[in-house]
């Protein structure tokens, strides 16, 4: 490149910039603008273009024009309450007074696998789970009005995670756009408004502005009323709210990326909470950024693109030369497509109870409920996710030691995951792995504890809790598995401060081979910084006379919640559940088809606390079924976020009377009512 630029004047330069920024940029509106004309063009036998008023399987979509903004009909939509997130963000939630990390989605132009609200069956679908290490989550499309998903707002705000959406206005379709939206200050006002109130609906946090044209530079006034005033509206209806403004556009008017914070653009990062920094910087930028920035430097995110174009270090696998620098300089990064990063722990958890994890990445080959598998299905849906753990390992087997994984394809206790354990234990040893990092003070109040396990053999699994005191003095506590007392002290109290033998819980419903394990700890004053696995053997004459043994064992999820945070699930009469957009049709060999929306909420009108609901259906024959039991021929058809599920042809065999759909309350702790104790709504069959 050195000796390319002694023959290429300056002005070349950026106009071929410019050009490669224009294909990369408008890709996505390309194929849209395609999609289009062949809509245009349909075949009179394909299906009729999408009609968002109309019931359909539940879906995210985008806002294409300013015209679907103003005139609010996404809240007119068939898919708007689908697509409100459950998860709120905790209230003391907001950006940290630290570098932060703010990673920008880039997953084929958005809304793929992850537009199905209801999840899909692509078991490889596109995830995150490495919450932890993120602060702030931006879902990014090349469309004027980016809406995230509601699975990524309900996984990101599960680990304290904020998430924006993307407005984004580009080249000359964006100029015309803008030339509507910055035509009065009035108009600025209100659409910013607009943005406002979806984000609020919608339960995510803020949102990225991306003016990516050339304005006039009499629009520039309003485009600062445009940012200014979404500033102070997310504000006051959502505190912590953010409004970050993309490194593009200067107050001139021109498209003019800086790659740093300086005059050309400091004026937008002064009205809002934040500057998304274009990734062309070069070393001592952040530096001049952070200057510029004062006591808001955290505020600057310089952009850091993982395919490595035109960012400093190079991206891809030399990602982390640019982020060694943010560190140096103290300042805030933008990973824009990450496939990897090196930053460091940012999110603490627990740090509240009730805590609950299953170690589900929001896909698998099964479902389980309980321990009980009711699903065989591929399946994906990102809101499913639970506290992810914080695993340090190679997936590469260890023959001298134990293997940890986040595993699919074993039994899982709850959902599809749980962490298998397996390798060779020698004798007396153990082995420890860390789960997750805590930051969790505790009261007056006992904290209990309660996990499950299935094992082979003599293969057993503890916790050990790590403590802190506000005198600096630091203590760790075995909660030990269920076995040999005078074993696990003579192991063990040397090794920890205390060690606390459980009891088994006994739940008749759980799957054989399943153990619940429970114990009470009582820790005033010290906080909880960190939980581990402790993998040992159960002595016997045969263990102890081998010098190393095969381990396995799978823990299937931990729940942690003082006394009074037990779940109770009102009575299936406390419920009002109701079916509406009822459509029957003609299946195969007899049957018939059913497509129906299912609603339910608390009679006394109180809001919901519960975070999921499993959605079941049972057949309910002609003649004897008073005789059935209340589970009997009873199938699992998915889960819901919200209180609305939407079944879509669902095949009903000949012969068939009603049909039962049962909503199954699940707890914040994990806990879930009983099949028959559950609400339903029951439907008389219509024949074709």
């Amino acid at each position: 490149m050195i000796y390319i630029r002694r023959y290429i004047k300056r002005e070349t330069l950026i106009s071929l910039k410019k050009s490669y920024k224009f294909i990369a940029n408008n890709l996505s509106l390309f194929l849209d603008k395609m999609n289009q004309l062949v809509e245009q063009d349909q075949n009179p036998n394909d299906p009729p273009p999408f009609d968002p008023k109309q019931p359909s399987i539940p879906i995210s979509y985008p806002l294409k024009t300013l015209e679907e903004l103003k005139s609010r009909a996404f809240f007119d939509s068939f898919h708007y309450p689908f697509n409100k997130s459950s998860v709120p963000l905790n209230s003391n939630s907001g950006v940290a007074n630290r570098p932060r990390i703010l990673v920008c989605h880039d997953m084929k132009g958005g809304y793929t696998d992850d537009k199905w609200v209801q999840g899909g069956t692509n078991l490889g679908a596109y995830a995150i789970w490495h919450w932890y290490l993120i602060d702030v989550f931006v879902y990014f499309s090349h469309t004027l009005v980016t809406i995230p998903p509601p699975c990524w707002v309900n996984a990101a705000h599960k680990h304290g995670t904020q998430v924006l959406g993307t407005f984004i206005t580009e080249w000359d379709e964006g100029r015309a756009i803008c030339n509507e939206l910055l035509s009065t200050k009035e108009s600025a006002q209100m659409y910013a408004e607009r943005l406002a109130e979806l984000a609020v609906a919608l339960g995510f946090d803020g949102w990225l502005l991306n003016i990516e044209n050339d304005l006039d530079k009499d629009q520039i006034p309003n485009l600062k009323e445009f940012i200014s005033h979404l500033t102070t509206v997310m504000h006051s209806s959502l505190p912590n709210s953010l409004v970050i403004w993309y490194d593009a556009v200067t107050v001139s008017g021109d498209l003019s990326w800086q790659n740093q914070l300086n005059d050309n653009n400091q004026p937008f990062f002064d009205i809002c909470d934040g500057i998304f920094v274009n990734y062309s910087w070069q070393e001592d930028y952040p530096k001049l950024s952070a200057d510029a920035a004062g006591d808001r430097k955290f505020d600057v995110y310089m952009g850091i693109d993982v395919f490595g174009r035109g960012t400093y270090g190079g991206g891809q696998w030399n990602t982390n030369v640019a982020l060694d620098v943010l560190k140096k300089d103290a300042v805030s990064a933008a990973i824009f497509a990450p496939g990897w990063k090196s930053w460091g722990i940012l999110m603490n958890y627990p740090e509240v109870l009730p805590f609950y994890s299953n170690f589900d990445q929001g896909h698998g080959y099964h479902v389980s409920v309980d321990g009980l598998q009711v699903s065989n299905a591929s399946w994906n849906n990102i809101s499913s996710q639970t506290f992810q753990p914080v695993l340090e390992f190679s997936e590469d087997p260890n023959p001298d030691g134990i293997q940890v994984l986040v595993d699919f394809k074993e039994a899982s206790y709850c959902e599809g995951a749980n962490i298998t354990f397996k390798g060779i234990l020698e004798g007396k040893a153990h082995f420890t792995t860390r789960l997750f990092w805590g930051k969790l003070l505790l009261g007056d109040l006992p904290v209990i504890f309660s996990y499950s396990v299935k094992s082979d053999g003599n293969s057993l699994i503890g916790l050990s809790l790590d403590f802190d005191s506000n005198l600096n003095e630091r203590t760790s506590v075995l909660l030990a598995s269920s076995g040999n007392t005078l074993q696990m002290m003579n192991q063990f109290s040397s090794k920890f401060g205390k060690v606390i033998m459980p009891h088994r819980v006994l739940r008749p419903e759980a799957a054989p081979g399943w153990v619940i394990q429970e114990s009470s700890i009582s820790m005033n004053g010290y906080t909880l910084t960190e939980i581990h696995a402790v993998c040992y053997k159960q002595e016997s004459e045969l263990h102890e006379a081998l010098s190393g043994s095969d381990y396995y064992a799978v823990l299937g999820h931990i729940t942690a919640k003082t006394p009074n945070q037990n779940v109770v699930f009102p009575p299936s009469t406390s419920w009002q559940v109701e079916g509406e957009y009822i459509e029957w049709s003609s299946g195969s060999q007899g049957s018939t088809k059913l497509s129906i929306k299912i609603s339910w909420k608390l009679k006394e009108g109180e809001d919901s606390p519960f975070p999921k609901y499993n959605i079941y259906v049972q057949n309910l024959e002609k003649e004897g079924f008073e005789q059935l039991s209340a589970t009997a021929g009873v199938d699992y058809i998915g889960m819901a976020a919200v209180q609305d599920f939407y079944v879509s042809n669902l095949q009903v065999p000949s012969g068939i009377s009603s049909i039962k759909f049962i909503i199954q309350v699940c707890g914040i702790d994990g806990s879930s009512q009983k099949v028959e104790d559950s609400p339903s709504f029951q439907l008389d069959v219509e024949t074709k």
